[in-house]
């Protein structure tokens, strides 16, 4: 259950705080998410070669084979409730309209008009009865089949095959749209397997836009999924984060394409020791369950199960429902890697999403998507819908904890470029990051394939 620390003293730890971690209650756990530790799969200890954060070769190999090959997130449902309503969304060096049709259906295909490559509609939302191009008005139905070309009679070769965009497959799951570049993409529930019932109990539906940020980044796209993917850097560039959760005794999960880990909060990391008095950021975590901190008269210990036990006893009167959770899941922080670039913390009030995207031409370059949604009480109103911003790092303040990461990730970017450094040395805390970077191989060199260049 719990990671081996190499170097760590296990006599110098709290034995009770380790074994209890995990332990789950028969009579109030949920009948959804999956709790038990998934076998750690054999990947080596091979160094991961620095080069493919940087080399414009690899980023090639990553458009060809990757992102034109897998399913991708593509904005949310309810952004698009009516018929003509569009997300515009780009990867890369291509956009794509996502439309929700007048039967309710989606449709989703290339945003350029086929008469001279005019992008349709800039980034963002909207709603359209028809896709006009603003350079010669040829126009598109929100099917993406042409309507109309002005003066059509002086094409002498007709109008272009098909007479419409090219179609690409997209879906709705669980609040979100997803789609892909590849119309002979499998199957989305292939993809998104064993992740249906790992994520739908949160019901992502009853939360409403909190954030919606995107951040121009210095860095690799990859360097930013491996910087979500482990809990070993808390001590390094979150110290503050040891008074509010415990970064040892973390359960670590890799399925297929995708992998998780399990991290208690409201708790005390082992590598400090208890305090005396509650820390701020866990007397934050009783304020919003409802608790009276000044009431508590239990142990530091103990908060994390006695906010777990108020919460369930106290969520049907708040509105809240959380049957499907099992009791760690009402504090504690699971945090899944969606392959290739969605990293979700997802906790029972909350979701906090981030896409990480590539920047078309620069490996150096990427856009980090900040997603939060919080729950809506039933009874409560809903609230409106929080404005888009778009800013590059260090322009504005995207929280301290997230701030330390974006300080932290160009210079991780740049001393990656060194000659004298060949490749990341990873630990087993930080497995998630070698099993991404197999799935990864997986797609660019076939399963259990290498490239020339071993990148």
């Amino acid at each position: 259950m719990n990671r081996h620390i190499m170097g760590w003293d296990p006599a110098a730890m709290d034995v009770r705080r380790v074994v209890d971690v995990f332990r789950v209650d028969p009579d109030t756990v949920g009948n959804g998410t999956p709790v038990e530790k998934a076998p750690d799969p054999e990947l080596g200890t091979a160094l991961i070669p620095a080069a493919r954060y940087f080399s414009p070769e690899f980023m090639q190999l990553e458009w060809d084979r990757v992102w034109t090959k897998v399913w991708l997130l593509g904005g949310r449902a309810d952004d698009i409730p009516a018929p003509g309503d569009y997300i515009c969304t780009e990867i890369g060096k291509e956009s794509v309209l996502i439309v929700r049709q007048a039967d309710g259906s989606l449709r989703c295909f290339p945003n350029i008009c086929l008469h001279r490559g005019n992008r349709l509609r800039p980034e963002g939302r909207g709603n359209a009865e028809h896709f006009q191009c603003m350079y010669h008005h040829w126009s598109y139905g929100l099917d993406g089949r042409l309507d109309h070309i002005p003066d059509l009679c002086t094409f002498h070769q007709g109008g272009p095959p098909g007479m419409a965009l090219t179609a690409l497959p997209c879906v709705e799951w669980n609040s979100f749209v997803w789609f892909s570049l590849d119309p002979d993409v499998e199957p989305f529930d292939d993809f998104i397997d064993p992740l249906r019932r790992h994520l739908e109990p949160y019901h992502p539906e009853r939360m409403a836009w909190k954030r919606d940020i995107t951040v121009e980044w210095d860095c690799n796209w990859k360097a930013s999924v491996d910087a979500f993917s482990e809990t070993y850097h808390v001590q390094g560039i979150h110290p503050q984060l040891k008074w509010y959760l415990d970064d040892v005794n973390v359960q670590i999960d890799c399925y297929g394409k995708h992998n998780r880990y399990l991290i208690p909060f409201a708790a005390i990391s082992p590598r400090v020791a208890m305090p005396s008095q509650i820390p701020p950021a866990i007397h934050e975590i009783m304020v919003h369950a409802g608790m009276d901190p000044a009431e508590y008269e239990g142990s530091i210990a103990d908060i994390r199960r006695a906010v777990q036990l108020f919460k369930r006893e106290h969520g049907p009167a708040q509105g809240k429902d959380y049957t499907e959770l099992n009791d760690e899941q009402l504090t504690d922080d699971y945090h899944y890697t969606i392959f290739p670039n969605i990293s979700v913390n997802v906790h029972s009030d909350d979701v906090m999403l981030f896409r990480q995207r590539p920047h078309a031409t620069d490996p150096n370059k990427m856009y980090y998507d900040i997603w939060l949604f919080e729950l809506v009480a039933e009874g409560e109103e809903w609230p409106e819908r929080v404005r888009h911003q778009h800013f590059s790092h260090g322009d504005k303040t995207i929280g301290q904890v997230l701030d330390q990461d974006a300080f932290n990730l160009p210079t991780v970017q740049k001393g990656m470029q060194s000659d004298y450094f060949p490749g990341l040395w990873i630990g087993d805390q930080e497995l998630r990051i070698r099993h991404f970077h197999k799935v990864l191989d997986d797609y660019i060199y076939g399963p259990g394939g290498k490239g020339p260049d071993d990148l």
